[in-house]
């Protein structure tokens, strides 16, 4: 595991965290990118809600709902088109309409489903099912 992937650091410790049945986590390393991705899964019901923990190092408090089976980052980035999102959902997700991508847009970060309905492509992040 790499140690300046923060992103990846995050998710495997959420999908760790979910296996042991925790409801809560503290996310060391927080950065804009960190909370976005918090945002798109609390949006689409994978996690419930985070706060600061106001000390030096900008810590996340999040709390888990166990709705996650798997969650990861994806490398290489893939760059995505909009009319491609099948391809990916097909390649990391388990079955239709069943979990999420997360992709970076010209837009913002968000889940591939409003990427699709705003005709945005973008690179994709991360997975959550």
């Amino acid at each position: 595991m790499s140690l300046n992937d923060t992103l990846a650091n995050m998710l495997s410790k959420i999908n760790n965290y979910e296996k042991l049945g925790k409801k809560e986590i503290i996310i060391s390393n927080s950065s804009k990118i960190i909370k976005e991705v918090l945002r798109v899964m609390k949006e689409n019901m994978f996690v419930g809600t985070f706060t600061e923990v106001k000390d030096e190092y900008g810590k996340l408090k999040l709390n888990l709902l166990n709705s996650i089976n798997k969650c990861g980052s994806i490398k290489p980035r893939y760059k995505v088109k909009k009319g491609e999102y099948e391809k990916f959902e097909k390649r990391f997700l388990p079955a239709k309409e069943f979990g999420i991508l997360i992709v970076t847009t010209s837009k913002g970060i968000m889940s591939h489903k409003e990427a699709k309905e705003k005709g945005l492509g973008g690179k994709i992040l991360a997975f959550v099912y």
